[in-house]
């Protein structure tokens, strides 16, 4: 089975750029310790700021993407930074 990455950029409003990123820092790494089939959850930030984050997400399987996907701290996550953003663009890819 192939992994599968997960590519998100986000658009920031710029008032929320540090409660944003302490949000989705403490998301990564609580993932990292919680869910086996997290192999790797990196927070990018551009050196040029633009407002953008993004996040490379890679996870072993289907199953443990939709098992990431189920967890209650994902919808906590995405209500505490709704109001942050101005845009989220996912991409789903398999990793060979």
């Amino acid at each position: 089975m192939s992994q599968i990455a997960i590519l998100v950029e986000f658009q920031v409003k710029p008032e929320h750029r540090r409660a944003f990123e302490t949000i989705i820092r403490e998301h990564a790494a609580k993932t990292k310790e919680t869910e086996p089939g997290c192999r790797r959850f990196d927070v990018l930030i551009p050196k040029k700021e633009d407002g953008r984050v993004f996040l490379v997400e890679v996870y072993a399987d289907d199953a443990a993407l939709q098992a990431h996907s189920a967890t209650p701290r994902l919808a906590q996550v995405r209500e505490a930074y709704k109001d942050m953003i101005l845009d989220r663009k996912l991409t789903i890819c398999t990793l060979d």
